[in-house]
């Protein structure tokens, strides 16, 4: 008995150590929610590419136009030709297929679905390109100061990029401004109906961390795996952002540690978002790690990590079990794309643009 206590103890203290060495690897951010207190960071101004963690800020000028009464919950979202040509992950809807605005948050932010996301931009700015220049004076607004949005997804380009302080700043707006909207993060999975696959959320906090209630999760290879989570406990909510990760456990480890860390924190003083100054050298280089993360070792390595099942195996002893399905909310369209009858003619709204082509290797699958 002893000597299984013993090692359940050096596995635990493992566990910790082999976490504590991947937080220092990589940019990280704890901060506290309602004070804005930062409880942790490592390389926090150090540009990222933030991958499907830009969809946090897609969210957040969606609030906003909710807030101001623009738009609706209701307010149908239409599938366009150019939405239903951005690459995975995606939910495959017809050009022409319409959701509520609703649906289609639930879709973006569990799914992490791309060609959701521009049907999104589309409704609310009334072009992609309208829409990301209210993302980026969005960020000015709120004082993200080093990063740039190029489009509202996060698929890979040199002109997206951001910081662990700024998504942290941004995910504690977000939980701060639109408290009402919170439910979107925590959802643990979407039901598209009709006999499809029900989606979990990449987020593998949710429902295996005491209190996690969001938030995001990103991947390109560019980036590396990228977790804003949070968390709350007898009513305080601690965000943490990683950046980087070699693996999806891995950032989902790094974040527990960091939230489990910032809970046992409570001190008055330290810098808060706003006070912290910039560190750090070569900030202005976005990090790119496509090398290191898509490798084909580093693909093979990352499968190491499940048992012979498929499931995650996680070390952490702050993350258990999931003993239950994850809670699904019915996700549908208000209306299918019109099929197109053998020998009869298009309506002109279902004729293509013609799309310049994009290199061949330009473009890599997201997965979240």
């Amino acid at each position: 008995m002893l000597k299984q206590s013993v090692l359940a103890l050096t596995a635990a203290c493992l566990a910790v150590s082999q976490s504590v060495s991947q937080v220092e690897a990589n940019p990280y951010m704890a901060v506290d929610v309602a004070t804005g207190k930062v409880l942790a960071h490592n390389d926090a101004f150090k540009r990222w590419y933030p991958a499907s963690l830009t969809k946090m800020m897609t969210a957040y000028v969606v609030f906003r136009a909710l807030r101001s009464g623009q738009k609706t919950l209701e307010t149908p979202v239409r599938m366009s030709v150019a939405a239903t040509k951005e690459p995975p992950s995606k939910m495959g809807y017809k050009a022409g297929s319409v959701m509520t605005l609703d649906t289609a948050l639930k879709i973006m932010l569990v799914k992490s679905a791309n060609d959701v996301s521009v049907a999104v931009a589309e409704t609310i700015g009334g072009s992609k390109a309208r829409f990301v220049a209210m993302m980026n004076a969005e960020a000015r607004r709120i004082g993200m100061f080093g990063s740039h949005f190029a489009n509202p997804h996060g698929l890979p380009d040199p002109n997206n990029y951001s910081t662990a302080r700024d998504m942290a700043l941004l995910a504690a707006q977000l939980r701060r401004e639109f408290p009402e909207y919170a439910h979107y993060f925590s959802t643990e999975a979407i039901d598209p109906g009709e006999g499809k696959k029900i989606q979990a959320n990449y987020n593998i906090l949710l429902g295996r961390f005491n209190g996690a209630d969001g938030m995001k999760t990103g991947f390109v290879c560019a980036s590396g795996f990228n977790l804003a989570g949070s968390a709350t406990r007898n009513g305080r909510t601690i965000v943490a952002v990683v950046l980087g990760a070699a693996r999806q456990e891995d950032r989902a480890v790094q974040a527990a540690e960091l939230l489990n860390n910032g809970f046992a924190t409570r001190g008055g003083g330290g810098a808060t978002l706003a006070s912290l100054a910039p560190y750090g050298s070569n900030n202005n280089q976005v990090t790119d790690l496509r090398a290191q993360i898509c490798s084909q070792q580093a693909m093979s390595d990352r499968w190491d990590g499940r048992d012979v099942e498929g499931r995650l195996k996680i070390n952490s002893p702050y993350i258990t079990a999931m003993t239950r399905d994850p809670i699904a909310v019915s996700v549908g369209l208000i209306s299918k794309a019109p099929d197109v009858q053998a020998g009869k003619a298009l309506h002109i709204s279902q004729v293509p643009i013609p799309l310049q082509r994009p290199m061949r290797g330009n473009i890599k699958t997201a997965v979240n």
